[in-house]
């Protein structure tokens, strides 16, 4: 086994998936407060379309954001006009297939959380003339914290597992897009079955302690 091949796919899925959990959580927070308040004409309908990319196969997920990306897209010729490249098959495009994903287990985390607060506590305040942004940072949040604790692992322990959303945006490229779920299948399929082992391992431990960290949080 040559470990010089195995530490690229690592380092590449742990920045992928910091950087799209981050994201994940942020776009998680706003969304779930903004639905968790009072109803408005169409909520279910939007709230079905946050919690799609749950139930849609993730190689659907990455057809679809190949398409909305692509060169031939006017999203995708905009992006390529700004960056000067394009976003499919370079490492933004695997922390957006990740944020995609990750978002309805993050968004439905922090739905929960914001269920679980007193509205009084948060009427409290505004009555004492706090501003909606001084309510939200001073009471809501400190009173959700479990929650975004636990939606941040499970949005980076999503992502980290994510492989075929990404394939398909992303490409495998070793040293530039494989991440580790892509370099098990090409493992595996070249018979490098030590190679997998080791990334396998590697995953599940990572993964295993992400989940046993949500527990403790949970039963804290």
């Amino acid at each position: 086994m040559n470990w010089h091949d195995y530490w690229p796919p690592i380092r590449l899925s742990l920045q992928v998936s910091l950087l799209a959990s981050v994201i994940v959580l942020l776009l998680g927070i706003l969304a779930a407060r903004r639905m968790s308040r009072a109803p408005f004409k169409g909520r279910t309908l939007l709230e079905t379309f946050f919690l799609l990319p749950l139930v849609l196969p993730p190689t659907v997920v990455g057809f679809l954001l190949l398409i909305l990306l692509g060169r031939r897209s006017g999203l995708g010729q905009a992006i390529e006009w700004l960056f000067k490249q394009p976003i499919i098959f370079t490492w933004w495009a695997a922390v957006i297939a990740s944020v995609v994903v990750a978002f309805p287990l993050v968004y439905q985390t922090m739905k929960v959380g914001f269920a679980s607060v007193d509205r009084s506590l948060e009427d409290a305040g505004r009555s004492a003339g706090a501003s909606e942004w001084q309510v939200f940072r001073y009471i809501t949040l400190p009173l959700t914290f479990r929650s975004l604790i636990s939606a941040y692992i499970l949005g980076f322990a999503r992502s980290l597992g994510e492989f075929g959303a990404t394939l398909m945006i992303a490409g495998n490229i070793p040293g530039r897009t494989q991440t580790v779920p892509t370099a098990i299948y090409v493992a595996v399929d070249s018979g490098k079955m030590p190679m997998a082992w080791a990334w396998t391992a590697t995953i599940i431990v990572i993964s295993f302690l992400l989940l046993l960290l949500t527990g403790r949080r949970a039963n804290a």
